[in-house]
């Protein structure tokens, strides 16, 4: 039986994040009826036209959204909830449903409040089989990265100096977004001395903590040619799930190897052809391992991948997350996948800010990962090959 591939069968019409980053004012469900108001009329289309609708995380219940927002023709809905990667899988997820005639407008939101409101868990997240076994020892998401960060240091030789140039990269770009949480370039020797959180990651190493959220729009191909709007073709994506097997985990490892692999797959390019990459960014470390399993340089390589600016836009061998990436502009919710799809977005467009704008971008990718760097899930998204 033949595979339907997504491949130009459809495209991201509409695209919108939240300018906020703090949100006293607002509930997490009028944040996401913001975002969705916003990309749909970017997308020139309205609520009557959506019939998929895809969401995960707060408020945790797809149909009380729906609802919330007057979605009355849905033929297609998904809750798909793997984290920050979460917003990746929705728009594969969404293609396949548009490729597959299950619908023709999807709509795809995320929105939360953690700056402002709640960053705690729900009572189901204590229903997890390893809590019994994992939480008494006192684990968090920044000590998991920080083995990561160590064992990858151990195993290659990378250098927080190394590290640090992530941090400074997403920096030199976020000092151009007016709305980004931190808008002051900092340097090699500022990440280095700040705060110790985790060692060896300290407070530079780590993303913002925002309210606020987006939305994207993902449309048939015929739908697409028919609007005013730029649209983006969606070309290739995957998605993988990795877990630590019962303690033979490689901490230096993600699961973009896969994910990666089956977008490139798909969208028919190789890591040559992107012009410009969205990397998740929950920590420095997150991104060189990402960058080294999506196969932009090899595994251990990726500490002298990101020297000398190699990240910086617009000459960089690889720019970057440049509206400053969760490390300095956003990452509503703790969930940074969504922001990762519309910087590639208006990056394809040329409508990211000038001074950070990738000439004659082609060829975007867009990652997430979800979960943490020991039970995770991540999604790759490939964009671009002419506007529809």
């Amino acid at each position: 039986m033949s595979k339907t591939s997504i491949r130009n069968r459809t495209a991201i019409a509409g695209a919108y994040e939240h300018p906020t980053r703090e949100a006293p004012d607002k509930s997490t469900a009028q944040l996401h009826a913001d975002v969705a108001k916003g990309a749909l009329e970017d997308a020139g289309l309205s609520v009557e036209d959506v019939d998929g609708y895809f969401t995960a995380g707060p408020p945790r219940d797809v149909l009380s959204m729906a609802d919330y927002l007057g979605l009355r023709d849905l033929s297609v809905v998904d809750d798909t909830d793997v984290g920050g990667s979460s917003y990746l899988f929705h728009v594969g997820h969404a293609a396949a449903a548009v490729a597959a005639g299950k619908c023709n407008v999807a709509l795809v939101t995320m929105a939360g409040k953690p700056r402002t409101g709640s960053m705690g868990g729900s009572r189901e997240d204590d229903l997890r089989p390893e809590i019994p076994f994992e939480n008494v020892f006192g684990t968090s998401t920044v000590g998991k990265y920080a083995l990561a960060a160590q064992r990858h240091m151990h195993e290659y030789g990378t250098t927080r100096e190394q590290l640090a140039e992530i941090r400074v990269a997403a920096s030199e770009h976020a000092q151009y977004n007016e709305d980004a949480m931190f808008q002051e370039p900092v340097t090699v020797e500022d990440v280095i001395e700040s705060r110790p959180i985790s060692e060896p990651l300290h407070l530079l190493d780590c993303c913002v903590i925002s309210d606020g959220g987006g939305a994207v729009v993902v449309v048939d191909s015929e739908i697409a040619e028919e609007l005013e709007r730029d649209c983006v073709p969606v070309l290739g994506h995957g998605e993988a799930v990795r877990h630590h097997e019962g303690g033979r985990v490689d901490l230096t490892r993600t699961a973009a190897d896969e994910s990666g692999a089956r977008a490139f797959k798909e969208a028919g390019v190789t890591p040559n052809d992107v012009d410009y990459a969205s990397i998740y960014d929950s920590f420095t470390i997150t991104v060189l391992e990402t960058i080294e399993d999506l196969g932009f340089c090899s595994k251990g390589e990726g500490g002298e991948f990101v020297e000398d600016g190699a990240l910086r836009a617009p000459d960089g061998e690889l720019p970057f997350n440049t509206d400053g990436g969760g490390l300095c502009n956003n990452h509503p919710s703790n969930r940074g996948g969504m922001t990762k799809i519309i910087e590639a977005v208006r990056q394809l467009r040329g409508e990211t800010a000038p001074e950070v704008q990738v000439p004659d971008c082609e060829i975007a990718l867009a990652h997430g990962t979800g979960g943490g760097l020991t039970r995770m899930g991540c999604g790759t998204l490939v964009m671009g090959g002419g506007n529809v």
